[in-house]
């Protein structure tokens, strides 16, 4: 039994909210369920709210306890390159992450930077979970990559999804919908492009409603189908949430 977790972006309030409304207990400053499900977090744990540092925390801890899964997303696979000594830029939320490091002394910001690239490190880009009837990963996959070892284009598109290489109106990445394509029978859920409901489309499930722009954080309940939100207590930006045909 799972519970799929939308993208949270630093925002540990909700995530608790969240956790507690699926029927977890807090423990040790860790969600345990009582039943003994699994969380399964969809990728960018960190970023643009405020309290990444924590969220590094609490997945790592709860995935070295075999207690949650995870799959990196874009954002996860950014701060990894900058704490292992990569040139990255500091922009597009990562630079609240970065405060929230600068403000730890050094022994607490080597020992969550260790944690996080070590949580990095060993997690796989797609999970395939339930006998492969649920596919897990962070911005998708195609129906003809299913169950393939991963290539660099395959691991783009996980972090990604389908890019163009343009701009929007908006000025944000250009992105096709990849899911209108999706025709295979695994259930797809992922997260990435921000929504203002969960997104249903062709066996597939988009979870990110945009917790960090005043949206919901949102959650899976399987195999009962059923889904779980908590409103963002963070301020509404509207031209963040994206708006696809059916």
């Amino acid at each position: 039994m799972y519970d799929v977790i939308g993208d949270i972006h630093g925002c540990l309030t909700e995530f608790t909210q969240l956790t507690e409304k699926l029927g977890y207990r807090w423990v040790h400053q860790l969600p345990i369920h009582p039943e003994q499900r699994t969380l399964v977090f969809v990728g960018d744990i960190t970023d643009r709210g405020p309290s990444s540092v924590e969220m590094i925390r609490i997945v790592a801890n709860l995935v070295e306890q075999g207690l949650a899964l995870y799959v990196p997303g874009n954002h996860c696979n950014k701060l990894y390159r900058l704490l292992i000594g990569r040139n990255v830029q500091v922009a597009h939320g990562l630079e609240t992450t970065v405060q929230e490091l600068n403000q730890l002394d050094n022994r607490h910001r080597e020992q969550i930077s260790e944690q996080f690239i070590a949580l990095y490190k060993k997690s796989p880009l797609i999970l395939y979970l339930d006998q492969q009837q649920l596919v897990v990963c962070h911005a998708g996959v195609q129906e003809n990559n299913l169950f393939k070892p991963l290539t660099s284009a395959m691991r783009s598109f996980a972090l990604y999804g389908d890019t163009t290489g343009k701009k929007d109106a908006n000025g944000l990445p250009e992105r096709r919908d990849w899911a209108r394509q999706y025709h295979g029978k695994p259930l797809i859920v992922y997260g990435h492009t921000p929504v203002a409901r969960p997104r249903w489309k062709n066996h597939t499930l988009n979870l990110d409603t945009g917790c960090a722009f005043g949206g919901m954080l949102s959650a899976l309940r399987y195999p009962e189908m059923k889904l779980v939100a908590v409103p963002s207590s963070m301020p509404r930006i509207s031209d963040r949430f994206r708006s696809f045909p059916d």
